[in-house]
């Protein structure tokens, strides 16, 4: 450790040099915080400790203690402007992620933190998108944000990157969540609007400073798209690509699966025929997506302040009291599929009627009926 850095700068590099020890990923990492605590007990834990839990490689490597070179440089980009790291013991950490099956232990972040925690939705898709693809995504993107939703997607070219164009140009909140190291763009082309997400957005990765594009990269990045987001909208998809990928993990973590239709000839149709097929939900118009999240039929910015006697109205807050209360009982007490009760505890929180807890909590506020 660096002793010259503050107490929580000194843990957060930690947490940096355990992560990027070779066969350390995110199960290993979640399954010795589970054990020991803390970064700091992990290593100042035994080695026999620690081979009860790891291999003798991985234990060993731990017992040689932090490294200073990467210590080193991570601290230098850490002390630029708008570079953050939330781990999952940060109050930052999107409580989202801790509902999939393999969070993330630390996130390298650049941007506004706040976002990370705002209902979203991600908008995936082909990199080799036809023109009117990259238009619905940007439309899609722009109208969704109205909505108060965050649009999150990967940085890539075609669908992702006019996903990101379509918030900024709305003046709405995108995440881009990419699988390199955050001091480098990938692709290349979108330095220009990765600079421009940081400002008025965020980037987000998993991944080591310095950590170059790997294709099996990318499947991990898609479990963070996809576990950030209430749900997924596909515009565009061959029957083999990411987008798939992150379709699967958004059903398999609860969210949502839509998808836009289009001609039966084309390629970039298939992947979304075939989710629809699999019970994706057809999209064709915003009003789709706007039913099924049961999102407000006008946008927040347009509409007058709700009143009480509109709130109490809501099914779901009848069913909850000033004490705390799990999804799981709000799901049984409801009779609502998961998805529903999330999407409609996400509108509550909006507007400022309940408010959410750890561990899948949540609690309706003192100033509702």
């Amino acid at each position: 450790m660096l002793a010259s850095h503050s107490d929580d700068l000194s843990e957060k590099t930690l947490w940096i040099s355990l992560s990027q020890i070779h066969g350390i990923g995110s199960q290993t990492f979640c399954l010795l915080l589970k054990t020991f605590g803390s970064p700091t007990n992990i290593y100042a834990a035994k080695r026999t400790q620690l081979a009860d839990i790891v291999s003798d490689k991985i234990a060993s490597a731990i017992t040689l203690g932090p490294d200073r070179d990467i210590i080193t440089d991570s601290l230098h980009w850490l002390s630029q402007t708008n570079n953050h790291l939330v781990t999952l013991a940060d109050s930052h950490y999107p409580k989202a992620l801790l509902e999939i099956t393999d969070p993330p232990p630390l996130l390298y972040a650049k941007g506004n933190l706040s976002l990370l925690n705002q209902p979203s939705i991600a908008i995936v898709g082909s990199r080799n998108a036809s023109v009117q693809g990259e238009k619905n995504a940007e439309a899609f993107a722009h109208d969704l944000c109205s909505y108060g939703l965050c649009i999150v997607s990967g940085l890539a070219l075609g669908i992702d990157g006019a996903a990101h164009r379509g918030a900024l140009k709305a003046n709405g909140a995108t995440i881009a969540v990419v699988g390199t190291g955050l001091d480098i763009v990938y692709p290349a082309k979108h330095r220009d609007l990765a600079h421009h997400i940081a400002e008025h957005g965020l980037i987000i990765s998993e991944f080591a400073l310095g950590t170059p594009s790997k294709p099996q990269n990318f499947p991990k990045r898609n479990r963070i798209i996809s576990g950030l987001s209430v749900g997924c909208l596909v515009v565009e998809a061959n029957l083999q690509s990411g987008s798939q990928i992150t379709a699967r993990l958004a059903a398999e973590q609860g969210r949502e699966v839509f998808a836009i239709p289009g001609s039966i000839h084309s390629p970039m149709s298939k992947g979304c025929h075939q989710l629809i097929k699999q019970g994706a939900k057809l999209v064709d118009c915003i009003q789709d997506i706007v039913d099924e999240l049961h999102l407000n039929n006008v946008p927040p910015s347009l509409q007058q302040p709700t009143d009480r006697s509109t709130t109490t109205e809501n099914p779901l807050l009848k069913l909850m009291s000033y004490d705390p209360v799990s999804l799981e009982n709000l799901v049984s007490l409801s009779g609502l599929t998961v998805s529903e009760v999330s999407s409609m505890l996400m509108l509550l929180e909006l507007e400022g009627s309940v408010t959410s807890l750890a561990g899948s909590q949540y609690q309706k506020l003192s100033n509702t009926l």
